[in-house]
């Protein structure tokens, strides 16, 4: 049986906008259909993608360490930050929204750092290790920033909540706007990384290894 061959051994190109191949187009060359410039992989990914993170990561600690919440009532003004928010869901009882906040506002976007941190690093460093893993890795990184603004919403249901109830005043503190860039930026290096960086320098496929079986339809 004949091994699979990659659209870059063939001398394919697809458009990214658009979708089209085309065979023996020169890089940078503008696609026939859309206009666009054809590119084997996304331009400067590596560098685009470092430069994302470390914007994420500058502001990541303005993100936990200014107040992202100030409650206001008859007696006092409070403001918290992400994990002194959490706390004060925790201790009055609201444990579900502790732990929502506690998953969207601090986990995970610490897992997409740390997880884009490390997909880059062995891209740029050619590694061979552990290919399929990085690549389910991207994609948990990918499903995950769908869910990142989730703390954004919950933040702002809230305020809406405690005025409805007339108890006290919610706002929005400058933390969360740190917080929102930090999401934004994770997004954006995300988007920016190119997940075939893994797979140019590995063996051609083998139809034999199982971990390689040729894309199926669904059932």
């Amino acid at each position: 049986m004949s091994e699979p061959r990659t659209a870059q051994s063939l001398g394919l190109i697809a458009c990214h906008p658009c979708g089209a191949v085309w065979q023996g187009a020169t890089e940078g060359a503008a696609c026939g259909r859309c206009g666009s410039p054809l590119h084997r992989r996304k331009p400067d990914s590596l560098n685009r993608t470092w430069a994302l993170l470390a914007a994420a990561y500058l502001m990541y600690l303005p993100a936990n360490l200014l107040p992202v919440m100030v409650t206001s009532n008859l007696l006092n003004t409070k403001q918290d930050t992400i994990l002194s928010g959490v706390i004060y869901f925790w201790v009055t009882g609201a444990w579900g929204l502790a732990t929502v906040v506690f998953v969207a506002s601090f986990l995970v976007p610490l897992f997409k750092l740390g997880a884009l941190t490390t997909l880059a690093w062995m891209a740029q460093r050619h590694s061979a290790n552990n290919r399929a893993d990085r690549a389910r890795l991207y994609r948990i990184v990918e499903v995950i920033g769908r869910w990142s603004m989730l703390d954004v919403f919950v933040v702002a249901l809230l305020a809406g909540l405690v005025r409805i109830q007339g108890l006290a005043e919610v706002t929005a503190g400058l933390g969360i706007a740190a917080f929102a860039t930090v999401v934004v930026l994770t997004m954006l290096a995300s988007l920016s990384f190119d997940p075939r960086l893994t797979w140019d320098d590995a063996q051609p496929l083998s139809t034999e290894n199982p971990l390689h079986h040729p894309p199926h339809e669904p059932t």
